[in-house]
Protein backbone atom coordinates (compact mmCIF):
# COMPACT_ATOMS: atom_id res chain seq x y z
CA UNK A 1 0.00 0.00 0.00
CA UNK A 2 1.72 3.63 -0.78
CA UNK A 3 2.05 5.86 1.71
CA UNK A 4 -1.30 8.27 0.49
CA UNK A 5 -3.18 5.36 0.79
CA UNK A 6 -1.85 4.49 4.25
CA UNK A 7 -2.43 7.91 5.65
CA UNK A 8 -5.57 8.35 4.37
CA UNK A 9 -6.26 4.81 5.62
CA UNK A 10 -5.19 6.17 9.12
CA UNK A 11 -7.11 9.48 9.15
CA UNK A 12 -10.07 7.28 8.55
CA UNK A 13 -9.60 5.11 11.33
CA UNK A 14 -9.24 8.56 13.45
CA UNK A 15 -12.95 9.68 11.88
CA UNK A 16 -14.54 6.36 12.62
CA UNK A 17 -13.25 7.18 16.17
CA UNK A 18 -14.18 10.55 16.58
CA UNK A 19 -17.58 9.61 15.30
CA UNK A 20 -18.17 7.00 17.84
CA UNK A 21 -16.85 9.77 21.20
CA UNK A 22 -19.53 12.19 19.66
CA UNK A 23 -21.96 9.40 19.96
CA UNK A 24 -20.86 8.15 23.47
CA UNK A 25 -20.88 11.88 24.58
CA UNK A 26 -24.55 11.97 23.18
CA UNK A 27 -25.57 8.65 25.28
CA UNK A 28 -23.83 10.20 28.08
CA UNK A 29 -21.36 6.87 28.12
CA UNK A 30 -19.00 6.04 30.64
CA UNK A 31 -15.52 5.32 27.92
CA UNK A 32 -12.29 5.93 27.73
CA UNK A 33 -9.64 6.60 24.24
CA UNK A 34 -6.44 4.89 25.01
CA UNK A 35 -3.76 7.08 23.39
CA UNK A 36 -1.26 4.50 22.57
CA UNK A 37 1.59 4.87 19.41
CA UNK A 38 -1.71 4.19 16.73
CA UNK A 39 -3.62 6.35 18.26
CA UNK A 40 -0.79 9.18 17.71
CA UNK A 41 -0.04 8.18 13.87
CA UNK A 42 -3.45 8.52 12.97
CA UNK A 43 -3.87 11.90 14.86
CA UNK A 44 -0.93 12.68 12.19
CA UNK A 45 -2.48 11.31 9.51
CA UNK A 46 -6.24 12.97 10.30
CA UNK A 47 -4.46 16.65 11.01
CA UNK A 48 -2.33 16.46 6.94
CA UNK A 49 -6.44 16.35 5.85
CA UNK A 50 -8.26 19.52 4.55
CA UNK A 51 -10.93 20.94 6.84
CA UNK A 52 -13.50 19.54 3.56
CA UNK A 53 -11.77 15.94 3.66
CA UNK A 54 -12.16 15.76 7.20
CA UNK A 55 -15.91 16.75 7.08
CA UNK A 56 -16.30 14.26 4.05
CA UNK A 57 -14.22 11.64 5.95
CA UNK A 58 -16.69 12.07 9.24
CA UNK A 59 -19.85 12.32 7.45
CA UNK A 60 -18.70 8.57 5.98
CA UNK A 61 -17.35 7.55 9.35
CA UNK A 62 -20.95 8.48 11.10
CA UNK A 63 -23.20 6.76 8.76
CA UNK A 64 -21.39 3.50 9.76
CA UNK A 65 -21.10 4.36 13.49
CA UNK A 66 -24.95 4.91 13.40
CA UNK A 67 -25.94 1.68 12.08
CA UNK A 68 -22.84 0.05 14.01
CA UNK A 69 -24.91 1.22 17.45
CA UNK A 70 -28.24 -0.56 16.21
CA UNK A 71 -25.84 -3.98 15.57
CA UNK A 72 -24.22 -3.81 19.19
CA UNK A 73 -26.36 -2.37 21.76
CA UNK A 74 -23.83 -3.52 24.35
CA UNK A 75 -21.89 0.03 23.02
CA UNK A 76 -24.61 2.14 24.84
CA UNK A 77 -25.55 0.34 27.74
CA UNK A 78 -24.32 2.21 30.98
CA UNK A 79 -22.44 -0.03 33.13
CA UNK A 80 -20.26 0.24 36.09
CA UNK A 81 -17.20 -0.50 33.72
CA UNK A 82 -15.46 2.21 31.06
CA UNK A 83 -16.15 1.49 27.82
CA UNK A 84 -12.67 1.27 26.20
CA UNK A 85 -11.65 2.53 22.41
CA UNK A 86 -8.78 1.30 21.10
CA UNK A 87 -6.65 1.93 17.89
CA UNK A 88 -4.18 -1.16 16.71
CA UNK A 89 -0.76 -1.21 15.76
CA UNK A 90 -0.71 -2.71 11.89
CA UNK A 91 1.39 -5.23 13.50
CA UNK A 92 -1.34 -6.92 14.61
CA UNK A 93 -2.23 -7.82 11.17
CA UNK A 94 0.53 -10.19 10.90
CA UNK A 95 -0.10 -12.42 14.08
CA UNK A 96 -3.90 -12.49 12.63
CA UNK A 97 -5.35 -9.83 14.01
CA UNK A 98 -7.16 -7.83 11.14
CA UNK A 99 -8.78 -5.57 12.95
CA UNK A 100 -8.02 -1.39 13.19
CA UNK A 101 -10.66 -0.31 16.12
CA UNK A 102 -11.39 -1.71 19.54
CA UNK A 103 -14.45 -1.50 21.19
CA UNK A 104 -13.69 -3.11 24.80
CA UNK A 105 -15.89 -3.61 28.02
CA UNK A 106 -13.43 -5.30 30.15
CA UNK A 107 -16.34 -5.98 32.62
CA UNK A 108 -17.71 -8.81 30.57
CA UNK A 109 -15.10 -9.87 28.56
CA UNK A 110 -17.00 -8.32 25.20
CA UNK A 111 -14.73 -6.87 22.22
CA UNK A 112 -16.05 -5.81 19.38
CA UNK A 113 -13.70 -5.06 16.03
CA UNK A 114 -13.64 -2.71 13.10
CA UNK A 115 -11.69 -3.36 10.24
CA UNK A 116 -11.97 0.04 8.13
CA UNK A 117 -11.17 0.42 4.82
CA UNK A 118 -11.03 4.14 2.73
CA UNK A 119 -12.23 3.39 -0.94
CA UNK A 120 -10.39 0.17 -1.58
CA UNK A 121 -11.89 -4.11 -1.03
CA UNK A 122 -8.38 -5.57 -0.46
CA UNK A 123 -8.33 -8.24 2.05
CA UNK A 124 -4.51 -8.93 2.68
CA UNK A 125 -1.53 -7.64 0.86
CA UNK A 126 0.98 -11.07 1.21
CA UNK A 127 4.04 -11.44 -0.33
CA UNK A 128 5.65 -14.30 -2.06
CA UNK A 129 9.37 -14.54 -2.16
CA UNK A 130 12.49 -16.51 -2.62
CA UNK A 131 12.59 -17.91 0.75
CA UNK A 132 9.17 -17.26 1.93
CA UNK A 133 7.29 -20.22 3.22
CA UNK A 134 3.78 -19.05 2.63
CA UNK A 135 2.51 -22.57 3.04
CA UNK A 136 3.33 -22.37 6.63
CA UNK A 137 2.40 -18.94 7.19
CA UNK A 138 -0.78 -19.15 5.85
CA UNK A 139 -2.57 -22.51 6.82
CA UNK A 140 0.45 -24.30 8.87
CA UNK A 141 1.76 -26.68 6.50
CA UNK A 142 5.33 -25.93 5.50
CA UNK A 143 5.94 -25.98 1.45
CA UNK A 144 7.38 -28.81 0.07
CA UNK A 145 10.59 -29.59 -2.05
CA UNK A 146 8.55 -29.39 -5.42
CA UNK A 147 7.70 -25.83 -4.74
CA UNK A 148 11.17 -24.37 -3.21
CA UNK A 149 12.60 -26.24 -6.91
CA UNK A 150 9.69 -24.73 -8.97
CA UNK A 151 9.93 -21.02 -7.63
CA UNK A 152 14.15 -21.24 -7.71
CA UNK A 153 15.20 -20.35 -11.20
CA UNK A 154 11.94 -18.22 -11.20
CA UNK A 155 14.03 -15.97 -7.80
CA UNK A 156 17.54 -16.52 -9.83
CA UNK A 157 16.50 -14.59 -12.50
CA UNK A 158 14.99 -11.57 -10.80
CA UNK A 159 17.63 -11.48 -8.86
CA UNK A 160 20.49 -11.35 -11.80
CA UNK A 161 18.47 -8.76 -13.48
CA UNK A 162 18.49 -6.85 -9.66
CA UNK A 163 21.67 -6.84 -9.85
CA UNK A 164 21.80 -4.97 -12.99
CA UNK A 165 19.80 -2.45 -11.70
CA UNK A 166 16.83 -3.28 -14.07
CA UNK A 167 13.39 -1.89 -13.85
CA UNK A 168 10.06 -4.30 -13.99
CA UNK A 169 9.56 -2.21 -17.10
CA UNK A 170 13.17 -3.82 -18.89
CA UNK A 171 11.83 -7.27 -18.23
CA UNK A 172 10.99 -8.44 -22.33
CA UNK A 173 7.90 -10.22 -20.67
CA UNK A 174 7.40 -10.09 -16.95
CA UNK A 175 3.96 -11.80 -16.97
CA UNK A 176 5.11 -15.52 -18.65
CA UNK A 177 8.82 -15.26 -16.75
CA UNK A 178 7.40 -14.16 -13.72
CA UNK A 179 4.10 -13.51 -13.30
CA UNK A 180 2.71 -17.16 -14.72
CA UNK A 181 5.03 -19.48 -13.40
CA UNK A 182 5.46 -18.24 -9.58
CA UNK A 183 1.41 -18.24 -9.72
CA UNK A 184 1.76 -22.41 -10.94
CA UNK A 185 3.64 -23.30 -8.33
CA UNK A 186 1.70 -21.39 -6.01
CA UNK A 187 -1.06 -23.16 -6.86
CA UNK A 188 0.06 -26.35 -7.26
CA UNK A 189 1.93 -25.99 -4.27
CA UNK A 190 -1.80 -25.30 -1.97
CA UNK A 191 -3.22 -28.44 -4.07
CA UNK A 192 -0.42 -29.91 -2.74
CA UNK A 193 -1.28 -29.43 0.48
CA UNK A 194 -4.97 -29.54 0.14
CA UNK A 195 -4.58 -33.40 -0.68
CA UNK A 196 -4.24 -34.22 3.22
CA UNK A 197 -7.82 -33.53 4.33
CA UNK A 198 -6.32 -33.07 7.87
CA UNK A 199 -4.22 -29.89 7.06
CA UNK A 200 -7.92 -28.00 6.75
CA UNK A 201 -6.57 -25.62 3.93
CA UNK A 202 -9.56 -24.36 3.34
CA UNK A 203 -10.40 -23.50 6.67
CA UNK A 204 -7.30 -21.74 7.68
CA UNK A 205 -6.45 -19.90 4.14
CA UNK A 206 -9.77 -18.10 5.19
CA UNK A 207 -9.33 -17.51 8.87
CA UNK A 208 -4.98 -16.37 7.17
CA UNK A 209 -7.47 -13.98 4.91
CA UNK A 210 -9.95 -12.46 7.51
CA UNK A 211 -7.98 -13.05 10.97
CA UNK A 212 -8.51 -14.92 13.97
CA UNK A 213 -11.31 -12.63 15.06
CA UNK A 214 -14.67 -11.68 14.19
CA UNK A 215 -15.16 -7.89 13.14
CA UNK A 216 -17.51 -5.59 11.23
CA UNK A 217 -15.49 -4.37 7.65
CA UNK A 218 -16.39 -0.75 7.16
CA UNK A 219 -15.22 0.66 3.76
CA UNK A 220 -15.96 4.02 2.59
CA UNK A 221 -17.05 4.45 -0.82
CA UNK A 222 -16.30 8.18 -1.34
CA UNK A 223 -17.89 8.96 -5.36
CA UNK A 224 -21.48 7.00 -4.24
CA UNK A 225 -21.23 8.47 -1.00
CA UNK A 226 -21.95 5.37 0.88
CA UNK A 227 -20.39 3.48 3.88
CA UNK A 228 -20.49 -0.15 3.25
CA UNK A 229 -20.47 -2.66 6.67
CA UNK A 230 -19.78 -6.04 6.31
CA UNK A 231 -20.22 -8.70 8.76
CA UNK A 232 -17.78 -11.47 9.52
CA UNK A 233 -19.73 -13.17 12.91
CA UNK A 234 -17.25 -16.79 11.71
CA UNK A 235 -17.59 -17.62 15.71
CA UNK A 236 -20.53 -16.01 17.30
CA UNK A 237 -18.89 -12.88 18.87
CA UNK A 238 -20.87 -10.33 17.14
CA UNK A 239 -24.45 -8.88 17.68
CA UNK A 240 -24.91 -10.02 20.98
CA UNK A 241 -27.69 -8.67 23.26
CA UNK A 242 -27.09 -6.95 26.27
CA UNK A 243 -28.48 -6.82 29.63
CA UNK A 244 -31.74 -4.41 28.55
CA UNK A 245 -31.67 -4.40 24.71
CA UNK A 246 -31.42 -6.65 21.64
CA UNK A 247 -29.81 -5.65 18.08
CA UNK A 248 -32.23 -4.00 15.69
CA UNK A 249 -30.86 -6.69 13.59
CA UNK A 250 -30.22 -10.18 13.74
CA UNK A 251 -26.80 -11.08 12.12
CA UNK A 252 -26.51 -14.91 11.43
CA UNK A 253 -23.13 -16.95 11.94
CA UNK A 254 -21.05 -17.52 8.65
CA UNK A 255 -19.38 -21.02 8.27
CA UNK A 256 -15.98 -20.98 7.29
CA UNK A 257 -15.35 -23.82 4.39
CA UNK A 258 -14.27 -27.12 3.96
CA UNK A 259 -13.76 -28.05 0.73
CA UNK A 260 -11.46 -26.34 -2.48
CA UNK A 261 -14.08 -26.32 -5.06
CA UNK A 262 -11.30 -24.75 -7.87
CA UNK A 263 -8.27 -22.91 -8.21
CA UNK A 264 -7.32 -21.16 -11.68
CA UNK A 265 -6.06 -18.48 -13.68
CA UNK A 266 -8.65 -15.56 -14.03
CA UNK A 267 -10.22 -15.86 -18.18
CA UNK A 268 -7.58 -13.64 -20.06
CA UNK A 269 -5.01 -13.18 -17.03
CA UNK A 270 -1.61 -13.66 -17.06
CA UNK A 271 -1.44 -12.37 -13.01
CA UNK A 272 -4.64 -13.36 -11.63
CA UNK A 273 -5.97 -16.47 -9.31
CA UNK A 274 -9.47 -17.12 -8.29
CA UNK A 275 -10.13 -19.43 -5.65
CA UNK A 276 -13.46 -20.94 -5.32
CA UNK A 277 -14.08 -22.52 -1.94
CA UNK A 278 -17.53 -24.31 -0.72
CA UNK A 279 -19.67 -22.35 0.86
CA UNK A 280 -19.80 -19.63 -1.98
CA UNK A 281 -16.26 -18.10 -0.98
CA UNK A 282 -14.71 -16.59 -3.60
CA UNK A 283 -10.81 -15.13 -3.63
CA UNK A 284 -9.00 -13.50 -6.40
CA UNK A 285 -5.81 -13.07 -5.80
CA UNK A 286 -3.74 -10.29 -8.16
CA UNK A 287 0.55 -11.18 -8.25
CA UNK A 288 2.35 -7.55 -9.15
CA UNK A 289 5.58 -5.57 -8.66
CA UNK A 290 5.17 -3.12 -6.11
CA UNK A 291 7.96 -1.10 -7.17
CA UNK A 292 9.56 0.37 -10.13
CA UNK A 293 12.71 -1.61 -10.02
CA UNK A 294 13.08 -5.74 -9.98
CA UNK A 295 12.47 -6.54 -6.66
CA UNK A 296 12.62 -10.30 -5.71
CA UNK A 297 9.58 -10.78 -3.94
CA UNK A 298 5.78 -9.78 -4.87
CA UNK A 299 3.24 -9.00 -3.51
CA UNK A 300 -0.52 -10.22 -3.94
CA UNK A 301 -3.78 -7.96 -3.63
CA UNK A 302 -6.57 -10.18 -2.57
CA UNK A 303 -9.71 -9.68 -2.84
CA UNK A 304 -13.16 -11.61 -2.10
CA UNK A 305 -15.42 -11.56 -4.99
CA UNK A 306 -17.98 -14.00 -3.21
CA UNK A 307 -19.14 -14.39 0.11
CA UNK A 308 -22.06 -16.63 1.94
CA UNK A 309 -25.15 -15.57 1.83
CA UNK A 310 -24.60 -15.12 5.83
CA UNK A 311 -22.33 -12.36 5.35
CA UNK A 312 -24.07 -9.50 5.64
CA UNK A 313 -23.36 -6.41 3.55
CA UNK A 314 -25.19 -2.79 5.22
CA UNK A 315 -25.10 0.14 2.65
CA UNK A 316 -24.74 3.58 4.92
CA UNK A 317 -25.75 6.23 3.03
CA UNK A 318 -24.58 9.68 3.87
CA UNK A 319 -26.64 12.68 4.97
Amino acid sequence: MGTLSNDQGRAYEMACLLSFVEALKLYQCNFEVIKNSSFSASQRAWETLTENQQTLYLTSATAAVNALLDLEPIILENKADKLELQLQPDNKGELGDVRDILIIRNGINREIGLSVKHNHFAVKHSRLAKSLDFGEKWFGVKCSAQYWADIAPIFAYLEAEKKNGAKWSDLPSKEQDVYVPLLNAFMNEVCRSNENPHNNVPRKMVEYLLGQFDFYKVISVDNKRITQIQTFNLRGTLNQSGEKTKPLQIIPIANLPTRIIDIRFKPNSNNTLELYLDGDWQFSFRIHNASTKVETSLKFDIKIIGVPVDIVYIECRWK
